[in-house]
C-alpha cells in the first residue's frame, strides 16, 4: 500500500474528534472572549481595591479613634471583609448581577429592572468559560472578585459612623444583612442592568453605589445608636495621626484601581480616570486646608487627609466621564463642602458620626454625582451623551431612600437580636480589652 493510500485509510478510519459542548449560560452570562491585557489590569485593580480596605481603611480609621479602641476598629474592617465575602458568594453576586425572572405576577423585564435573580447563588453556573455579558473580555471569576472588593469596602465605610460603641456580633449581623438587602439591590440598579442605569444615571466607580449609599447608612446608624458617652463634653482626638496618614496613602494608591479599574480595560479612559483621581484628591486636600486655616488658624494632618479622601470620593462617579479641568473643579469644590458637612453640620445637628462616614462619603458622593451631570463630556466617554442633573438627582433620590429605610430596619433587627451597643462600662474601659482581650503596648 502506498503511503498516500495508507494515509487515506487512516483518515477514514480515525474517529472524528467531538467538539467540546458549549457551556450552558445563565441569562447574565456570555462565552468568555479572553482579553489578556484587560484581565491583567483588572487582576491588578482587584488587589488595589482590596488594599483600600485591608489595610488602608482599617489603618485610616484606626488612627482616628481613641487609643483604647484601635484594635476593635481595625478588627471591624477584617470582620466586614469576611462576612461580605461569604454573602457575596452565597447570594450577593447573583442579586447584583443576575437577571431577574418573572415572579409575583411581574414579568421578567420588570423584575430585572429592580433586582437580580438567585440563578447564580453560590456561583452556580459560573465556569472557566463564562463571562459577565457586559464584560466578555474578563473571565467571570475575575469579574466576581473585582466586584467583591467594592462590596467589601462599602459597609466597611459605614463602620466609621458607629465606631467605639458597637458590639462585634451586631456589626457582623448588620454587615451580612446590609450587603444583601442594601448594597446588592443598589448595585444592580446602577451597574447590573437595573432601572437607574437604563435611565441614564452615570456612576463610573461608585459615587452613589458605594459612597452615598454608605454615607446615608452611616448617618442613619449614628442617629439610631446615639452618641458616644461623653461626646461633646470630652476631648476625643485622633490618637495617632501618623497611622491615619499611612492608611490614607494606601487609600490613595488603592483608589487608582477603584476608579481606573472601572474602565474594565487598560485604555485611554482608564488613563484619564487615573489622572482625574489624583487631581481631584489633591485639589480637595488644598481647599479643605484653606478653610481649616481660616477657621482654626492651623492646618491639621487629619484635616489635610480628610480633604484628600473627600476629593477621592467626589471624583469617583465622574472619573471616567469628565476631563481633567472638570476633575480639578470637582476637587476644589469638594474640599469646602465636605469640611462643612463634617465639621459645621455635625456640630449644628449634634449627631456623632464618629469618623465622618456621612460628612465625607455621603456629602462627597452627592456632590460628585451631581457634578457628573454638569461636567461629563463625550470628548472623554461616549456614555456621557445626555448627562444631566435631573437624571443624576433621580438616581440619588432612589439611593438615599432605599439605603435610609433598609438600614433603619436592619438596625431594628440587630437591636432585638444581638443588641447594638456595648455596655457603659465596656465603652468606658475601651473595646480593645472588653471585646477582644487585647490592648496596644503601653496602653
Amino acid at each position: 500500500m502506498t503511503t498516500e493510500a495508507a494515509a487515506a485509510v487512516e483518515a477514514v478510519a480515525a474517529p472524528e474528534e467531538e467538539a467540546a459542548p458549549a457551556p450552558v449560560l445563565l441569562a447574565h452570562q456570555a462565552v468568555a472572549e479572553p482579553d489578556a491585557a484587560a484581565s491583567s489590569w483588572i487582576l491588578t485593580s482587584t488587589a488595589l481595591v482590596l488594599l483600600m480596605t485591608l489595610p488602608g481603611l482599617a489603618l485610616f480609621y484606626g488612627g482616628m479613634v481613641r487609643r483604647k479602641n484601635v484594635i476593635a476598629t481595625i478588627t471591624q474592617s477584617l470582620g466586614v471583609a469576611a462576612v461580605v465575602s461569604l454573602a457575596w458568594f452565597a447570594a450577593g453576586y447573583s442579586l447584583a448581577f443576575g437577571v431577574g425572572q418573572p415572579m409575583l405576577g411581574f414579568d421578567g423585564d420588570t423584575v430585572q429592572s429592580f433586582i437580580g435573580s438567585l440563578d447564580a447563588a453560590f456561583l452556580n453556573g459560573v465556569t472557566m468559560e463564562t463571562a459577565y455579558s457586559a464584560a466578555p473580555g474578563l473571565p467571570e471569576y475575575l469579574w466576581i472578585a473585582f466586584q467583591l472588593t467594592f462590596a467589601i469596602i462599602t459597609p466597611a465605610l459605614v463602620t466609621g459612623a458607629f465606631a467605639e460603641r458597637i458590639k462585634y456580633s451586631a456589626l457582623l449581623l448588620f454587615t451580612g444583612l446590609w450587603t444583601l438587602l442594601v448594597y446588592a439591590p443598589i448595585c444592580h440598579w446602577v451597574w447590573g442592568g437595573g432601572f437607574l442605569g437604563s435611565a441614564g444615571v452615570l456612576d463610573f466607580a461608585g459615587g452613589a453605589v458605594v459612597h452615598v449609599n454608605s454615607g446615608v447608612a452611616g448617618l442613619v446608624c449614628a442617629l439610631f445608636m446615639g452618641p458616644r458617652k461623653g461626646y461633646g463634653a470630652e476631648v476625643m482626638n485622633a490618637h495617632n495621626p501618623v497611622l491615619t496618614m499611612i492608611g490614607a496613602s494606601l487609600l490613595l494608591v488603592g483608589w487608582i484601581g477603584f476608579n481606573a479599574g472601572s474602565a474594565w480595560a487598560a485604555d485611554a479612559i482608564a488613563g484619564v480616570a487615573l489622572l482625574n483621581t489624583l487631581l481631584a484628591a489633591f485639589a480637595a486636600s488644598l481647599t479643605w486646608k484653606i478653610v481649616e486655616v481660616m477657621e482654626k488658624k492651623k492646618p491639621s494632618l487629619i484635616g489635610v487627609l480628610s480633604g484628600l479622601v473627600a476629593g477621592l470620593v467626589a471624583i469617583t462617579p465622574a472619573a471616567g466621564f469628565v476631563d481633567p479641568k472638570g476633575a480639578v473643579i470637582i476637587g476644589l469644590i469638594a474640599g469646602p463642602v465636605c469640611y462643612a458637612s463634617s465639621v459645621w453640620l455635625k456640630k449644628l445637628l449634634r449627631y456623632d458620626d464618629s469618623l465622618d462616614a456621612f460628612g465625607i462619603h455621603g456629602a462627597g458622593g452627592l456632590l460628585g454625582a451631581i457634578l457628573t451631570g454638569v461636567f461629563a463630556t463625550t470628548a472623554v466617554n461616549s456614555l456621557s451623551e445626555g448627562a444631566n442633573i435631573p437624571t443624576q438627582a433621580m438616581g440619588l433620590a432612589w439611593t438615599i431612600a432605599w439605603s435610609a429605610v433598609l438600614t433603619f430596619l436592619i438596625l431594628v433587627i440587630c437591636k432585638f437580636t444581638t443588641g447594638l451597643r456595648v455596655s457603659d462600662a465596656q465603652e468606658a474601659e475601651g473595646l480593645d480589652t472588653t471585646l477582644h482581650g487585647e490592648a496596644l503596648e503601653g496602653a
